[in-house]
């Protein structure tokens, strides 16, 4: 009898590890749940930044423009050729350090004219000539 009952208190014991192990323990169903979620948040953060990287790459391009157009104005004064944005660093008027190209890595393009110097980029599409173009 006393080895009956021990042999029926330990099987009690064994079950009670394991309902508690399943009880704290995460199942498949409830990491990949969790899993679903981070995403779909991460999806949401993705959505709402990436507008915002957009124009900040706009607005840094806009000033490096005026940066390469002030550069481009002092040559002007000085010369009366249009210069290139290299030619400009060559001059060392402009900083080679500085930003010579757009956010895109595109060069900018300089026109000269009676007014002045006019410094372009392509600006997202990479093409001179459409809507998105930054002066």
């Amino acid at each position: 009898m006393s080895t009956q009952r021990t042999h029926n208190l330990t099987r009690r014991l064994r079950r009670n590890r394991r309902s508690r192990r399943a009880r704290e323990a995460m199942t498949l169903i409830e990491i990949m749940i969790v899993m679903v979620i981070m995403a779909l948040v991460a999806s949401g953060a993705a959505f709402a930044i990436l507008p915002q990287v957009k124009k900040a790459r706009i607005k840094q391009t806009m000033s490096d423009a005026k940066a390469v157009s002030a550069a481009a104005e002092m040559y002007l004064s000085e010369h009366k050729d249009c210069p290139s944005v290299s030619k400009l660093v060559e001059e060392k008027i402009l900083d080679k350090k500085k930003k010579t190209k757009d956010a895109w890595d595109n060069e900018f393009s300089i026109e000269c004219d009676d007014d002045g110097a006019t410094v372009k980029s392509a600006g997202p599409d990479g093409q001179m000539g459409t809507e998105d173009d930054i002066e």
